[in-house]
């Protein structure tokens, strides 16, 4: 299953994340194609230097020539809900549809919350948005 796939993408990717200032880890892996790019946190001493587990997965999407997120897993640590913040959710926008499905998991793989991109950033503003 396509989901079990992501899901155990993300964790893998939490596993190395880099964040050795907040313990706080994350994986994220989203599929494009039908093929998966996964990325985590990676914390720098100057704190605005760091990058999300996110921004990592599209990087690695773009840099294969990919362009458009069919869907994302994101996993943080306890039992909240580690939702994208407000500069990842514009980073998703560019490259997905309001109706991308954003999933949400604990660190055993436990679905927390299963949403949309456009229920996290609701009237959003996209490519499409400069034409």
């Amino acid at each position: 299953m396509m989901k079990d796939a992501l899901i155990g993408a993300a964790l893998d990717a939490r596993a190395k994340a880099y964040a050795p200032y907040s313990r706080f880890h994350v994986g994220a892996a989203l599929r494009c194609d039908g093929v998966i790019y996964s990325g985590c946190n990676v914390e720098n001493a100057a704190y605005p230097q760091g990058s999300c587990a996110e921004a990592g997965a599209i990087s690695a999407m773009v840099l294969a020539g990919g362009r458009q997120i069919d869907e994302i897993v994101i996993v943080g640590g306890g039992d909240a809900a580690c939702t994208p913040c407000g500069g990842c959710r514009q980073r998703l926008r560019e490259f997905s549809s309001s109706t991308v499905k954003v999933t949400m998991v604990d660190p055993q793989g436990v679905i927390l919350l299963e949403t949309t991109l456009g229920a996290l950033l609701p009237w959003s503003f996209g490519p499409e948005n400069l034409v």
